[in-house]
């Protein structure tokens, strides 16, 4: 199975769970939405080193579209779907047998649209959706983030939900690293 994975800490129950479930997985890092760049370039440092210390083979696509992003509300079904399109079709074209993503282990994602995003996607591409409900082991999941020394983004990912949290008030980006 192929894992579209947002970030490491929402990784880790459903990298449990699916180990107690037997269901092996690569992870797929696509996430072109993270703004700034520098938040994008963080947490995928922070997954390469989770899929390392965990044998976790990861797929790396590090596209990066905030400079054309157009993000119309917090609560973006494009978001979803562009991970979610890229995520099937990678999947079908390289072989695997079904896809899934850590989106669904988020008690602040909106699952059912993601759910039906994924369903849709898989009709598309022709490949089965893993569906499974992650929600309930989200706090074990993000303890044992913090357990680990993983860095834990302080929002979701998008230029909306930047710029409405207070963790952009705490950091200086640089002109670059936008």
């Amino acid at each position: 199975m192929l894992l579209h994975t947002c970030c490491a800490p929402c990784l880790v129950y459903v990298h449990k769970k699916l180990n107690e479930l037997g269901s092996g997985f690569d992870s797929y890092f696509y996430n072109p939405n993270i703004h700034p760049v520098m938040e994008h370039r963080k947490r995928l440092e922070t997954l390469t080193g989770y899929c390392e210390r965990f044998s976790i083979d990861l797929i790396k696509n590090e596209e990066f579209l905030q400079e054309r992003w157009e993000c119309k509300g917090y609560e973006c079904l494009d978001c979803y779907r562009l991970r979610m399109e890229e995520t099937a079709r990678y999947a079908k074209e390289h072989g695997y047998n079904a896809f899934s993503t850590t989106l669904l282990v988020s008690i602040y994602q909106k699952h059912e649209i993601i759910k039906q995003v994924c369903n849709d996607m898989a009709e598309k591409y022709g490949i089965e959706f893993f569906y499974y409900d992650f929600r309930e082991g989200f706090r074990e999941g993000q303890n044992m983030a913090k357990e680990l020394g993983l860095y834990r983004q302080k929002y979701c990912g998008c230029i909306n939900s930047y710029n409405s949290s207070v963790f952009k008030d705490k950091i200086t980006w640089t002109e670059e690293n936008r």
